[in-house]
């Protein structure tokens, strides 16, 4: 059988929400981000691990009316919000407050209220702080905010960082200008008890003085840095997901011997040339460049198994390189530094560096991307394992 899998650990899930909830004061609130089926790590694998947060957050309804069929019963907000009257009835019925960015939001929301009682009778009102991407003006929110509370809701002013993962640069300040302000004004002209909510898991590393009621903490809950500078072992994360395979074939390559589609690798010397049984059908991002690595645990020569093994579990894994072109089912890595190395041993592409692997980040670093994009963009082909 096809050996790649995931392995989502429930236990590093539950640690990096505990760093959260230290890092924020008593009462504030948070609103755990498990959009895009929880970055890729699968949503019904992490609520386990996230039974601490007072609420969660997904970009759409769909997502939302999966969460409440697998039994979420806590705080559940639509972060884009709704995309038309029907499915605002339907985010009323399934208790799902939203996030309001627009006039038609609005209209919706005042054209059908929930019932006094309901959880929904709580909207979160985007401003738009300088991400230009959603959000009502400065100059429009008064007016807005008086509309819905006027018509009965309590409201959450919400914005979003465009670049909390550099805390001096200039815009960062700036937004947190805009917002306080904005804050203050409603506050004062509209309703004293309006909450608020700005930070993302870099603001709340970044900016504690900007807690407020509501944190929302996303990328850090995965294991992964939000941060341009910070590792994720630094900031005390563990890791969520271990991405694995196995070495399928072994192979002598004579040094001026090419690899891959394109031939792009050419050996310099003769290697032991490895195939791992996992692409970018499987979520392997296929831009790696040429500092991308993997680790390979060999074969326990006395069990010759390095699963479920106390033995294997002591031995060390050995930094493999990528070679070549990464293909749909396959990459190539050179072996040649690793001492008996046997079909079937175990590949991590990443996972843990404590023991030994590339963490996402790394091969994010290699593919010139995020550890975002590659947690997201792993398939459904490997198999999944929650522990």
């Amino acid at each position: 059988m096809r050996s790649a899998s995931i392995t989502i650990n429930s236990a590093a899930l539950t640690h990096n929400l505990t760093q959260v909830i230290k890092a924020i004061p008593e009462q504030t609130k948070i609103l755990a981000m498990v959009k895009a089926d929880a970055y890729g790590h699968g949503v019904k694998n992490c609520l386990s691990g996230l039974q601490q947060a007072d609420g969660l957050g997904v970009a759409c309804f769909t997502e939302a009316k999966q969460i409440r069929d697998l039994g979420w019963q806590k705080e559940l907000v639509l972060i884009e919000g709704v995309f038309s009257q029907q499915e605002w009835a339907e985010s009323i019925a399934a208790e799902c407050q939203s996030i309001i960015h627009h006039q038609h939001q609005v209209e919706w929301a005042v054209n059908q209220l929930p019932q006094l009682d309901s959880p929904c009778r709580t909207v979160w009102l985007k401003l738009n702080t300088g991400m230009n991407r959603l959000g009502f003006e400065p100059e429009e929110l008064v007016s807005v905010a008086q509309t819905l509370v006027d018509a009965g809701y309590k409201l959450i002013l919400t914005s979003h960082f465009a670049n909390a993962d550099r805390p001096a640069h200039a815009s960062n300040a700036n937004q947190i200008k805009i917002f306080t302000e904005a804050l203050q004004q409603l506050r004062s002209q509209v309703d004293a008890n309006i909450k608020a909510s700005l930070c993302n898991s870099a603001g709340i590393i970044n900016f504690p003085e900007c807690h407020f009621d509501w944190v929302r903490p996303g990328i850090m809950l995965y294991g992964s840095t939000p941060l341009d500078a910070i590792s994720a072992k630094q900031l005390n994360l563990q890791p969520v997901m271990t991405f694995e395979a196995s070495l399928m074939a072994i192979h002598n390559i004579a040094a001026g011997a090419p690899v891959g589609y394109g031939s792009r690798f050419v050996a310099n010397r003769p290697i032991v040339k490895g195939i791992v049984s996992i692409g970018y059908g499987d979520g392997y991002p296929r831009v790696v460049d040429g500092s991308a690595w993997v680790s390979v645990q060999p074969f326990d020569d006395a069990t010759h198994s390095n699963k479920n093994s106390s033995t294997a579990n002591a031995r060390m894994s050995y930094k493999c390189p990528v070679i070549g072109r990464v293909a749909m089912d396959m990459i190539a890595i050179d072996l040649t530094d690793v001492p008996n190395p046997s079909v079937g041993s175990k590949v991590t592409l990443w996972g843990d560096p404590k023991k030994g692997a590339p963490s996402v980040d790394d091969t994010a670093s290699s593919a010139h991307t995020l550890g975002y994009e590659l947690l997201c963009r792993v398939t459904q082909r490997p198999i999944r394992i929650t522990q």
